[in-house]
Formats: structure tokens, C-alpha cells, sequence
């Protein structure tokens, strides 16, 4: 029997949250922005219409208001955004307890079991009305028989609309779009495959699987699958707990990363994250980190070494930069960055020559002491020094669930440079 899965997805999220805390907005042009003294002072979501004159994510401010000369420019508030994500995560509980988070505004919802309050489409329009009736916020929801196409499906019809892609719709519906409308499917992805004339969903779902992982890798082989509507990845309660089998954390950038020291500082961040939590987690010590990066076209690069067994940041972040600066061989600029590490002790372990010569004891100490003054007195009382050639890295929340939403704020990539490098964009240090 197919699932009946919906991915539910909240119109023009910050914008609108806007305009019901402040009612005067209601008509107008709004754009939430990031800080400009911060030096990210760009779009992160805009309303409909703004859309109408043009202003898309990842404008400059200037240039948005530029395109809309009555633009009204509103600072993000993340725990309004947080609480009303919240209240309308209430409603869709009321149908199921299957729910998924896919970054603030997006859940995907399986309700194959909820049969008492109608079909798929009858529980995604209950739904609709009830987020509009009682928030007065605007949900557009896709229906259908997994993850994906309910996800495709909910990016058809947009504002305030019900999408249903059924396996009966799939050949109609789903096979003649564009390939870059599959999820997962950046830029650079989607311009390798139009090079050996796959331009649609269909003719990737027609493709050799073979042809597709030699050409793509392994990734090739999953967006196969995709296409074809063979996507049975579950959709998981957002309170559910897994088996511990890795700790990570990952950042999507505010702007383009073209040199070595901005890298190691975001990998720092990162790294700070992820000891804290594993320090937490009564896992032990860690012997393999994990590189994930993504470039500005969107092509995701993986990387991984063994280490010796650690927790501390130092050692997670110098094994991670030592990972970027040797396999990462692309020219593009980075936009996203993440440091997972896996292979855990559980504090059972041999005794090494780090051990006897007590080298790892005196970092580790050091590492605790400084989390204790963090502890009392707070995150950003104690930094690295690298911390502060960037005034947003000392401010970054290092226990936080994600640091910055990958894929920007409002479903969009926020970058503010198109263009390459001619000699290349890393620098040596």
C-alpha cells in the first residue's frame, strides 16, 4: 500500500510573520534583511509583493530597493519565527505525529495512518484552512506517495494551494519539469546533466542507473531513484531519538568564502559545536572526521581521515582544515561548510603514547576549563583568537541545533557573486 505523505510549506514565512506583529505592514512591499553593519546586509525572504518588482533572496539592501523604491526594510527576529513555526507545528499534530522538519517554514507529514479525518488532499486542505483561519499565515501543500514529489509537489502551486501528485499524475505531472525542480538538484548538477541532453525529470527517470553513477557518482545513482518516485526514506517524528552513530554540525554562510582564514575560522565554529556535543554525550572520543562542503553552484563535496581518538576542538578543526586544504580541488567559492565526527570509543580505549606522555590530558584540561568559564559566565566571554577578525563568528550559538539554515532563509541560496575567480579563489595562508 503507497503512503500518503504531504510536505507542507509556509508561504513567504519572515515576511508574513512580519506584517501580524505589525499590522500596518499589511499591503506592502517588505523585505527581512540581514544586519548591514554586520556586513550581511542582504534579503533573506521577501513578500509577495516585493516578489512583484523583482527583489529576489540574496539582493544587496541597495539593490532591492532599487528595484522597489518603497521597499520596507525589517531586521530578522528568529525566536518570533521560531514561536510561530511552533504554534503552526501545533496544527499539523492534530493529524499525525509523524513530522519532519525540513528547515523552519517546510514539514513533511505522513499521514497514511490518519484515514479518520478524510484522504491525503481533504487532511492538506483541513490543514491549510486552519493554519490561515487561525494564524493567518498561508501554507501551499503537496500530496503524495513519498518525500520527494510531495516536496516537488508543494512548489507547484504557490500561495495558499493544495498540490496532489499521485502515481497515476507522475508521467503528467512530475516527468516534464525541469530536472533542477527535483530536490537536491543544484545548479551545477542540473548543468552536467543538460550537457549529455537530460533537461527534465523524465529523462533522468529514463536514464541507465549505470550511466548516471558513473557520471555522477553515487549521487547519481540516488536522483535515478528520485526520479522514478523511489524515494521510501520515512518521514520521522521530529522528536524522535536515533542511535548515536555521528555528531555534526553544519553552516550555510552569509556570503561566499574565497580564502583559506575564513574557512578555518567557520571550521572552528563548527568544531566547537561538535566537541561540546560530544563531550555531552557520554560517546567518548571520535576516530574520524568528517568534511562536507558545498560550493556557491551548489555541488556538495564529502571527505573523511581517521585521527587518533579525541574530543578536543583543536584536533577536530586542524583534521578538518587539513581535509579542505588537500581534496578539496574545486575553484569555485564556498558557500556552505560542516564538520561531523563519527567512529566512537564509548570510553573504552587502549593506552597510546599520547596517553603516557600525557599531551592529550593537558589540552583536554584546558578545553574543560575554558567550557567551564563558558558555562558560567557565558559563550562569548572566552574566545580563540581567530575568533575575532569576524565579529559574526563570536556571536555564533555553538550548541545551536543548526547554526544557519542550509539553502538560505526562505528556500533560496543568498549569494551575492555570480562570477569565478580567474586565478582561482584560495589563497595561501
Amino acid at each position: 500500500m503507497d503512503r500518503t505523505v504531504l510536505h507542507s510549506d509556509l508561504n513567504n514565512f519572515y515576511a508574513t510573520v512580519e506584517k501580524k506583529l505589525y499590522p500596518e505592514l499589511a499591503g506592502k512591499p517588505i523585505a527581512v534583511c540581514g544586519d548591514k553593519e554586520a556586513r550581511h546586509g542582504i534579503v533573506l525572504a521577501k513578500s509577495e509583493e516585493a516578489k512583484k518588482f523583482g527583489v529576489k533572496t540574496g539582493d544587496v539592501i541597495w539593490e532591492a530597493q532599487r528595484k522597489c523604491p518603497g521597499l520596507v526594510i525589517r531586521p530578522a527576529r528568529f525566536s518570533e519565527y521560531v514561536r510561530w513555526s511552533r504554534a503552526v507545528r501545533d496544527i499539523y499534530a492534530r493529524y499525525t505525529d509523524l513530522i519532519e522538519p525540513f528547515g523552519i517554514d517546510e514539514c513533511w507529514l505522513d499521514v497514511t495512518h490518519s484515514k479518520i479525518f478524510g484522504s491525503g488532499e481533504q487532511i492538506a486542505e483541513r490543514i491549510r484552512g486552519e493554519v490561515k483561519e487561525e494564524l493567518g499565515l498561508t501554507v501551499s501543500v503537496g500530496v503524495s506517495f513519498n518525500k520527494v514529489f510531495a516536496k516537488l509537489a508543494s512548489d507547484l502551486k504557490k500561495p495558499d494551494a493544495v498540490t496532489v501528485a499521485g502515481r497515476e499524475d507522475v508521467s503528467r505531472k512530475i516527468w516534464p519539469l525541469p530536472v533542477s525542480d527535483l530536490l537536491y538538484v543544484g545548479r551545477a548538477t542540473a548543468k552536467k546533466l543538460s550537457s549529455v541532453g537530460i533537461a527534465t525529470i523524465g529523462q533522468l527517470a529514463a536514464a541507465e542507473p549505470s550511466f548516471l553513477k558513473k557520471f555522477l557518482g553515487k549521487w547519481g545513482e540516488t536522483l535515478s531513484s528520485y526520479a522514478r518516485g523511489e524515494d521510501n526514506s520515512p518521514v520521522r517524528n521530529m522528536n524522535e531519538t536515533a542511535d548515536l552513530k555521528s555528531i555534526g554540525n553544519s553552516v550555510t554562510y552569509r556570503e561566499d568564502i574565497y580564502n583559506y582564514e575564513d574557512i578555518k575560522r567557520l571550521l572552528y565554529v563548527l568544531s566547537e559545536s561538535v566537541a561540546s556535543r560530544l563531550n555531552a554525550s557520554g560517546m567518548g572520543k571520535a576516530d574520524t572526521v568528517h568534511l562536507w562542503v558545498r560550493d556557491k553552484e551548489l555541488e556538495n563535496y564529502s571527505f573523511q581521515k581517521k585521527v587518533r581518538p579525541t574530543a578536543l576542538c583543536g584536533e577536530i578543526a586542524e583534521a578538518a582544515f587539513a581535509l579542505f586544504k588537500s581534496q578539496y580541488k574545486a575553484r569555485r567559492a564556498v558557500r556552505g561548510l560542516g564538520v561531523t565526527v563519527s567512529g566512537f570509543d564509548k570510553g573504552v580505549r587502549q593506552m597510546t603514547l599520547d596517553d603516557l606522555s600525557g599531551e592529550y590530558e593537558k589540552k583536554e584540561r584546558a578545553e574543560k576549563a575554558v567550557g567551564e568559564i563558558r558555562k558560567k559566565y557565558g559563550y562569548s566571554k572566552i574566545q580563540r583568537g581567530i575568533m575575532y577578525e569576524d565579529r559574526t563568528a563570536l556571536t555564533m550559538d555553538v550548541r545551536g541545533e543548526r547554526l544557519v539554515r542550509p539553502g538560505g532563509l526562505d528556500g533560496e541560496i543568498a549569494s551575492q557573486d555570480e562570477g569565478e575567480f580567474e586565478t582561482g579563489p584560495f589563497e595561501d595562508e
